[in-house]
């Protein structure tokens, strides 16, 4: 996995091309957006529905999501990780019309500030504080994390791009913190546009040729992806050869017992992170709120929902393929990333962790074995409490990705240089559209309204800036400290929980409950991470999809009860504030209905049951 990656000079120039290109098209979209914070934060409401949908897309699919879930489907999951795209097109169905319709009528800038109309400002500040956090210390360090493991694994060794994690998290930090802080949304979305189109093909280009690769390699050095494959001649396609050697991958239904995806998530735990990611997350709702009219952004979001449909068919289906093609690389990938966790806690003079080895990884690593014993009776003698950690062997399935670009794509066509030139946009993209969001909330929400609430046009729009530059530096220095986490994908949303069900919780709530009082939405959001980190601590073993359905409807239950007990005298009114066109689209209503018929048939087509078993 370290042998340097060949790249031929037509894949160089199209990846430098590819990239300038992007820049550009950002820097001179730029121009005239600095004039005031509506232009700069919202693009001056003025995105077209095309612009919107791809834009959404870009935003969300990024290295996160093409190295965690192309992993997670190497992984046992299979296909079932494909739910967090399906039923994110039905989310988005929803929230075109039962949403957007609130958010634009209202006329905010930001997520926070619809629940200062709702509840009061404690609300409003207390998610503003969370977001800020999630947006920092989760999206922002996630995607630099991933992008620069991703862009360093695949250049590892090359003269001229082998950066180290850190060297390329700071290339991906810059690049996207320079359009952004001169454009603002409006640059993000046009670079967008490019991004998210190269991202959707380049996916489509891997799945095609890892199909073709599977069905032209003999069934004898295949791997299968699960206990029970079925027999398959050598003869045989490659999609044959996929469902045959991978039938349990392609159930999206998995058992109640499930750490990851139960089927109880299907029902209840998954849509919760859906519903606050895509109605209420500011980093992609930003973008709708940027919207021309309510039409243009429902037609947008039900854009987005139908390329929705899409994605794992270009990121999972290469993820099992690549198991069953490259397992033995996976493995050697895991065997080197457990020798650089052990070298750095023997280098680390704090190191208070004692490593457990079996006899025949002793006999595998003699010398390795000889450090580690020294490193633990060390940390012993020290007299510090101790952390004991096993070093096991498996697989590395986040390496999927990489390897599938490494070893599937044909050096010197330009494929190689379009595809990773799509990555790296999708990378800075995601990480554009986090700077954007992170500025927004902490420019309205914090800055204008404790710290100078006469701040002209011109200084917000330079605060702004000047926070996209400040949280850029944070998120390149925190993302290489995230190497201890395992699956990036499963740590954004493992810990997304602690904010996600009770900003949820609160917002539905407060839809649907015009008259519980304001202190009911604080206690929401306050009550929610203390439920979600006390089930986290004493019960481990429930999913954490499953943790956010309790604490979901625990929030819901308090609040109501609030209410019940204390219930405002007239009910509270969402007035309009809004000079746009709140007229609802026909069309989109039709489509969107459409998206959500078709993603039942496709869970029934993957379902026990279903023809693709």
């Amino acid at each position: 996995m370290t042998e340097a990656f060949k790249i031929l000079p037509l894949d160089l120039v199209i990846f430098f091309v590819f990239i300038g290109c992007v820049i550009a098209l950002g820097l001179y979209k730029s121009k005239g957006e600095g004039r005031d914070s509506e232009s700069f934060f919202l693009a001056g409401r003025g995105l077209k529905w095309w612009l919107i949908g791809v834009s959404l897309i870009a935003a969300n699919i990024s290295s996160e999501q093409f190295v965690g879930m192309s992993g997670q489907a190497a992984d046992y999951l299979g296909m079932a990780i494909g739910s967090y795209e399906w039923m994110a097109a039905i989310t988005l169905v929803v929230v075109a019309f039962f949403f957007l319709p609130y958010f634009l009528k209202t006329g905010i800038f930001t997520m926070p500030h619809f629940l200062e109309h709702r509840y009061n400002a404690t609300a409003r500040t207390l998610m503003s504080v969370c977001m800020m956090v999630i947006l920092i210390g989760v999206s922002l360090t996630g995607v630099i994390y991933a992008g620069g493991l991703t862009m360093s694994e695949l250049f590892a060794g090359h003269p001229m791009l082998g950066f180290s994690l850190t060297g390329w998290c700071w290339i991906i930090g810059l690049i996207a913190a320079l359009y952004v802080a001169a454009g603002g949304l409006n640059a993000s979305a046009w670079a967008d546009l490019i991004q998210g189109i190269a991202l959707i093909v380049g996916g489509a280009i891997i799945s095609y040729l890892a199909i073709a690769k599977l069905g032209m390699t003999p069934v004898a050095e295949l791997t299968a992806g699960s206990a029970n494959p079925k027999e398959v001649a050598d003869s045989a396609g490659g999609l044959a050869k996929l469902f045959a050697l991978n039938p349990d991958k392609f159930n999206m239904v998995l058992p109640r017992n499930d750490k990851n995806i139960p089927w109880t998530a299907l029902i209840i735990g998954l849509w919760i992170p859906n519903f606050y990611y895509w109605g209420l997350n500011q980093y992609i709702t930003q973008r709708i709120l940027g919207s021309a009219s309510l039409k243009e952004g429902q037609k947008g979001i039900v854009f987005a929902a139908a390329m929705k449909l899409l994605i794992p068919f270009v990121v999972v289906i290469p993820g099992i393929i690549a198991f069953n093609l490259y397992s033995q690389d996976l493995a050697v990938a895991q065997e080197r990333a457990n020798e650089r966790a052990i070298q750095k806690e023997i280098a680390s003079a704090a190191s208070v962790v004692v490593f457990k080895v079996t006899e025949d990884w002793q006999a595998a690593h003699p010398e390795l074995a000889a450090q580690i014993a020294g490193h633990n009776a060390k940390v012993q003698a020290s007299g510090q409490p101790v952390k004991e950690t096993e070093i096991k062997g498996g697989y590395k399935f986040d390496a999927a990705l990489n390897l599938m670009i490494k070893k599937v794509l044909p050096s010197g066509s330009g494929l190689v240089g379009f595809v990773l030139a799509a990555l790296l946009g999708a990378i800075v993209s995601s990480l554009a559209a986090v700077l954007n969001a992170a500025s927004t909330i902490f420019t309205i929400d914090i800055y204008q309204k404790y710290v100078n609430r006469g701040a002209s046009q011109k200084g917000l729009v330079g605060c702004g800036r000047v926070c996209v530059g400040v949280f850029a530096l944070t998120g390149c220095v925190l993302a290489p400290l995230l190497d201890q986490f395992g699956s990036i994908f499963k740590y954004i949303q493992e810990f997304q929980g602690y904010v996600s069900p009770g900003i949820l919780a609160v917002f539905v709530f407060g839809l649907i409950n015009r008259r519980a009082p304001g202190v009911s939405g604080v206690v929401g959001l306050l009550l929610n991470p203390v439920l979600y980190g006390g089930m986290a601590f004493f019960a481990p073993d429930i999913a954490f999809l499953d943790r956010m359905a309790i604490c979901f409807f625990t929030v819901m239950a308090v609040m109501w009860l609030i209410g019940v007990a204390k219930p405002l005298p007239q009910p509270v009114e969402f007035k309009t504030n809004s000079r746009l066109n709140l007229e609802t689209s026909r069309g989109a209503k039709i489509a969107g209905v459409v998206v959500v018929v078709v993603t039942v048939i496709l869970y029934i087509i993957f379902s026990p049951l279903g023809i693709a078993r």
